[in-house]
């Protein structure tokens, strides 16, 4: 659709916060005009194009609504899909993704605006391989980075610890431009068995235990992954099934949006009002490059944003189900 096309040549480009918003509005009127979903839910709250003037009052879908409906624009035909984990018999979130191409740029420019060009580094995952889980976002995501340079020694370790202790013992890590990046649970497993200090490398988190083990804070999480990986640096990644882009965070579990993502915090008792900066309440976010989905959701996490719009994930709502990369081998 060639409206479509246009959105999503401009969707990717930096800009002002005016031109966010704009676009924002934009994306929101070609969701509820192209994805059934999209208008039902917008219409089932009385908003809509003709009476949204900012993106604080588009309505965000649950993310929730993607276990049950296929969010996709009418005549888009889904090339990809992901499915969100869960523990074992429930209702997996599944997305349709019907550009690739955009998930593969939104993922590309923003691993670059964190970190520069992918292709300078070695990617090392501590989670199962693509052939073991092709309906993974996390792991499609690592796959793609490596592809970026196939030279370089990339490879998936979560059956072979041992293999990453040595790799982890070579000397081009220690000269920088080695990235070990896993499910949390799998980072705590390793790095109690092979403790050591590992200048140069850069260590990546991407979530809870969600079930394999005790939940502990972010901070705590990082106190152990430092005291385990002496010297090297603790980062995070900030993703989900339902969303097309990912956020980075280079320590202390602060976050920074792309240019086409912005966070909101909701109140918890009005999902209609949002927080001032510094107050915690439930992560709303905008991912304007999720064109052919949903670009509004309201997740179930719990966070803060700062005064300059970077955020921090503080947990999750009581009650909410258990979902999340690290739960993928129960399945």
């Amino acid at each position: 659709m060639a409206e479509g096309q246009k959105l999503r040549d401009r969707i990717l480009v930096s800009g002002s916060l005016a031109g966010f918003c704009d676009l924002a509005l934009e994306v929101f009127r070609f969701q509820y005009e192209n994805c059934p979903v999209s208008r039902e839910f917008a219409d089932a709250l009385s908003r809509n194009p003709g009476n949204v003037r900012k993106p604080e009052e588009i309505p965000f879908m649950p993310v929730e609504f993607f276990k049950s409906r296929d969010i996709i624009c009418s005549g888009m035909k889904p090339l990809l899909e992901f499915r969100s984990s869960g523990t074992t018999g429930s209702i997996p979130g599944r997305h349709f993704l019907a550009d690739p191409a955009l998930y593969d740029t939104s993922l590309l420019k923003g691993f670059s605006l964190a970190y520069g060009d992918p292709a300078g580094y070695t990617f090392l995952a501590l989670t199962p391989r693509p052939e073991e889980n092709p309906y993974s976002s996390l792991i499609y995501m690592i796959n793609k980075l490596m592809q970026q340079n196939s030279q370089l020694p990339h490879g998936f370790f979560l059956d072979k610890p041992e293999a990453l202790s040595q790799r982890l013992r070579d000397p081009s890590v220690a000269a920088g431009k080695t990235i070990l990046i896993g499910l949390t649970y799998a980072l705590l497993d390793f790095a109690e068995k092979y403790p050591g200090n590992y200048p140069g490398l850069v260590v990546v988190e991407t979530g809870g235990m969600k079930g394999r083990r005790t939940e502990i804070t972010r901070r705590e999480l990082h106190e152990r992954l430092k005291a385990a990986f002496s010297s090297a640096g603790i980062h995070s990644e900030y993703g989900m099934t339902e969303l097309l882009s990912q956020v980075w965070s280079s320590g202390s579990g602060i976050f920074n949006t792309p240019p086409w993502m912005k966070v909101l915090i909701r109140e918890v008792n009005d999902p209609f009002s949002f927080c001032l900066p510094g107050r915690t309440g439930g992560i709303n976010i905008i991912d304007l490059a999720n064109l052919y989905s949903c670009s509004f959701i309201a997740t179930q996490d719990l966070g803060r944003v700062t005064k300059e719009g970077s955020f921090e994930v503080l947990g999750r709502f009581d009650l909410s189900d258990l979902r999340g990369c690290s739960l993928m081998l129960q399945e």
